[in-house]
């Protein structure tokens, strides 16, 4: 009888195994300097290169992805939006499905994942597929729409409002998400001249790439 303990106690470590790449619980703390995209890829140097992956293959710029995280969650991993107050103090539901590094919206997340794949390891708390997300979806802005992916403004328009609200200008009833939208280009504009002083070092950071060998490879 007490073998029979160990199959069980290994599937129970397997079940927590599982549950914690599902959930993303280890993801790392936000940089402790957001402010210089620099440090946030010094601290966290595995971001640079899902920031690149992304670009290499939606086009959004490194500078821009990493503007949208800043301003959806703060760069923190489980980030949803606070919860509503019941009569004004009881905790209630949630204004939206929001979650993660990106704040991708349920539907959104389900078409993505469908489009791109669902594995356990895809969760909106992980960096690599959050920035995937994001450049996931100005993709399709820019297919569907017509904006350039020079354009932060314009694109964190179309995500904040999606993109029939986008379309038809929900935005310019809300002062608050044009400014917002304004904020976002001027720290991916800001994010990117910075970027331009260190990327070459983020270039080399895999074992087999050294200076002055260093390309996006």
């Amino acid at each position: 009888m007490r073998w029979y303990g160990l199959p069980t106690l290994g599937l129970g470590l397997a079940i927590t195994i599982v549950a914690i790449m599902r959930f993303s619980l280890l993801e790392p703390d936000p940089p402790a300097n957001p402010e210089d995209v620099c440090e946030i890829f010094r601290e966290h140097p595995v971001w640079y290169d899902y920031a690149s992956r992304s670009k290499e293959r939606w086009g959004t710029p490194i500078a821009t992805q990493l503007a949208f995280v800043y301003y959806e969650s703060s760069f923190r991993s489980h980030a949803r939006p606070p919860r509503t107050r019941l009569l004004g103090f009881i905790p209630w539901r949630r204004p939206t499905s929001a979650y993660g590094y990106a704040q991708a919206l349920d539907p959104a997340w389900a078409e993505y994942l469908a489009a791109n794949g669902d594995g356990l390891s895809v969760v909106r708390t992980n960096m690599k597929y959050a920035l995937d997300f994001v450049g996931w979806y100005n993709h399709l802005t820019r297919r569907d729409v017509g904006i350039p992916l020079t354009s932060p403004e314009k694109l964190y328009l179309a995500y904040h409002e999606g993109r029939t609200g986008y379309q038809r200008q929900s935005y310019l009833a809300k002062p608050e998400v044009r400014s917002l939208a304004t904020r976002v280009q001027n720290r991916a504009f800001r994010y990117d001249r910075q970027l331009q002083t260190c990327e070459e070092e983020f270039q080399c950071w895999r074992f087999y790439q050294f200076w002055p060998f260093c390309g996006d490879w």
